[in-house]
């Protein structure tokens, strides 16, 4: 453990701060000629479509239940409905078990969109390799995926965090990279695919191209989702008005596991993780069900179980990029006091197309008749980190606000991903690593201290100073 903090110290290039201390922040002054944020071209072989008649495509899988014991499998068959049978087994070509699911599509525009196949698979084993087979006959897909260790406080776990990733050249380099990472399942930011670029049937074409482009991880490792504003796709001159059709049509969630009322806000708990997602596009001030779910299911958590509480929200609540500037200030106002009171971890964003970490500071004491007017450093705040830098064709938001806050510890423009590994109960160790012209280059780093268990270490030593200096008096 100790040789392996020792070499991320020494990684050439890499910023390594302990969040709690703030001091003056970085905005990194690299500039790369970055490659075209455009679309790749249809007929690039990232898109290709799987040979064979009704062949399943686009397939994925995501977490099926609370505690990571079950996974939902997706795919699209386009010639005929087919099956919505999935083949599984703990071993290669022998598939013991099956389960069956449902079968649903949407039109959008005049789109009318394949047949897609969601089935839960339920009752696994725990740190278990799983081989899976969908579709019939010779045109039948095999893929794996491995569940995670069980639920407890010091297992280990490494997470990839992607946002804003759309099909550029710029997205494929992030994806490869992040496959690279040895990363065990995605926490994805939102805004997915970014065919609402696009117009008529068009945005159907792309959501198709997305969910192959992908693929070659989706249908291995979870990938934990969460919607963006470009998955709203709210375009009254097609007569499509429905927020979110595509998006809830071919993305599932847990939702109802954490009793949600919504696949929108859910949440999971996923090794020694409790991972709340957020939807920045639904209701949530006072009153209204994600507002009220949240109450809850913070008060569900158990730190004793789950030590690391993580939030996952599109719209960052702290953001010095020019680009959405304070467009999380309504959400912070909410609820940044539940943050703090429950000691989240860290909080991670997309939308701004750009990579920024703070410190660990709060604004709460702040209101629109009195309180401190800037946020203040605040130990028993989460970190927030954007990562809404995974290479869509909108390009960078290089245009960061001058001079930087003192809340903000680093900030740079350029596309990339991040990870986080989870060590044992007190401390994780985070990366952001920076696409530099196809290369992927470890740029931000740190050891995050987990926020509850580290409070309560040093509430023992206080008290046990308290208590040994009461000794004392007495003798």
């Amino acid at each position: 453990m100790k040789s392996l903090l020792f070499q991320f110290i020494l990684v050439p290039f890499v910023i390594l701060n302990f969040v709690n201390n703030v001091n003056a922040g970085i905005t990194s002054r690299f500039i790369r000629e970055e490659w075209p944020s455009v679309d790749i071209p249809l007929d690039h072989e990232v898109f290709a479509v799987p040979k064979g008649y009704n062949a399943p495509q686009q397939v994925h899988i995501t977490q099926g239940n609370y505690d990571g014991n079950a996974v939902i499998i997706s795919w699209i068959t386009f010639d005929e409905p087919g099956s919505s049978k999935v083949q599984y087994g703990k071993s290669d070509k022998n598939y013991e078990f099956s389960a069956e699911g449902k079968m649903t599509n949407y039109t959008f525009y005049k789109y009318n969109s394949g047949y897609i196949h969601h089935v839960l698979v339920d009752g696994l084993e725990y740190d278990t390799k799983y081989y899976y087979k969908t579709g019939d006959g010779d045109s039948a897909r095999e893929f794996w995926f491995q569940t995670p260790p069980m639920i407890g406080p010091d297992v280990p776990y490494k997470f990839g965090i992607i946002g804003d990733l759309g099909q550029t050249y710029n997205s494929l380099s992030t994806l490869e990279h992040y496959m690279e990472s040895g990363a065990q399942s995605v926490l994805f930011v939102g805004d997915l695919s970014y065919a609402d670029r696009y117009k008529y049937n068009d945005v159907g074409i792309r959501w198709d191209s997305w969910g192959r482009f992908v693929e070659k991880s989706t249908a291995y490792q979870p990938w934990i989702w969460s919607a963006g504003n470009h998955e709203i796709e709210y375009m009254p001159y097609m007569n499509e008005v429905t927020p979110f059709k595509s998006y809830l049509h071919r993305y599932p969630t847990p939702y109802l596991a954490s009793k949600s009322s919504s696949p929108m806000w859910y949440a999971i708990r996923r090794a020694s993780a409790h991972i709340i997602m957020l939807s920045s596009y639904s209701p949530f001030v006072k009153y209204t069900p994600q507002w009220k779910w949240l109450e809850e299911e913070l008060n569900r958590v158990d730190r004793k179980k789950t030590p690391w509480l993580i939030v996952l929200v599109h719209v960052p609540i702290y953001n010095s990029n020019e680009a959405h500037f304070m467009e999380g200030e309504s959400m912070r106002a909410v609820f940044e006091e539940w943050f703090i009171h429950h000691k989240v971890d860290v909080i991670f964003a997309g939308h701004v197309h750009a990579y920024e970490r703070s410190y660990r500071i709060s604004n709460i004491r702040y209101n629109v008749s009195s309180g401190e007017r800037f946020p203040v450093p605040d130990e028993s705040a989460p970190v927030y980190i954007t990562v809404g830098d995974g290479g869509n064709q909108e390009g960078l938001a290089g245009k960061f606000r001058d001079p930087q806050p003192d809340y903000s510890a680093f900030r740079e423009a350029s596309y990339g991903h991040s990870t986080l590994e989870i060590m044992n109960r007190t401390h994780a160790v985070y990366h952001w690593n920076r696409n530099d012209d196809g290369k992927k280059v470890l740029i931000d780093s740190f050891v995050l201290n987990n926020q509850y268990w580290s409070s309560n270490v040093r509430e023992r030593k206080l008290k046990r100073h308290y208590l040994n200096g009461m000794r004392m008096i007495a003798s």
